[in-house]
């Protein structure tokens, strides 16, 4: 369900108790671990973790008023869920995540392409989503971001 809070505070506000914990849980855990440069905001109606304009200025490029979204995390109906484009841009980090969260979940990984569905909050692997936050650097995520343009505009030359 994507919020129209314009706060953090405001969003956590919205949520049932056990979302309410779940989530502050998963946000301290990223932010201990989120490189420099990713600041915390309410992005795309979730919690987000971005790449600044003063940072990168361009923005997202589908809309370039929003910063470069990275990772967010939310309450849906069913779910919490994760969106890291991390996973979504490089199969070496997707591979690492599928293989430890086998190992840090007793439960099976539901996933979309850059969507991880955690249904049972009491299986949560928050230290592995801490960890997930730190693999990938501003500049890394730049350069990620702008050779998957690049790549597409010499693939439809």
């Amino acid at each position: 369900m994507k919020s129209s809070a314009t706060t953090i505070q405001d969003y956590l506000k919205q949520l049932p108790k056990d979302r309410i914990e779940a989530i502050t849980k998963l946000r301290k855990e990223i932010i201990k671990n989120l490189p420099e440069g990713f600041e915390e905001q309410m992005a795309y109606g979730m919690i987000g973790y971005v790449v600044p304009h003063k940072i990168y200025p361009k923005g997202y490029h589908a809309n370039p008023k929003l910063p470069l979204g990275m990772m967010s995390i939310g309450s849906q109906k069913n779910y919490i869920v994760i969106h890291h484009m991390g996973i979504y841009a490089n199969n070496d980090l997707l591979n690492w995540f599928t293989s430890e969260y086998k190992k840090a979940s007793p439960k099976k990984l539901d996933m979309g392409k850059g969507c991880i569905r955690l249904k049972d909050i009491e299986a949560i692997p928050y230290s592995l989503i801490g960890e997930l936050a730190s693999k990938i650097t501003v500049p890394q995520w730049i350069n990620m971001y702008e050779s998957a343009f690049s790549s597409a505009k010499s693939k439809s030359k």
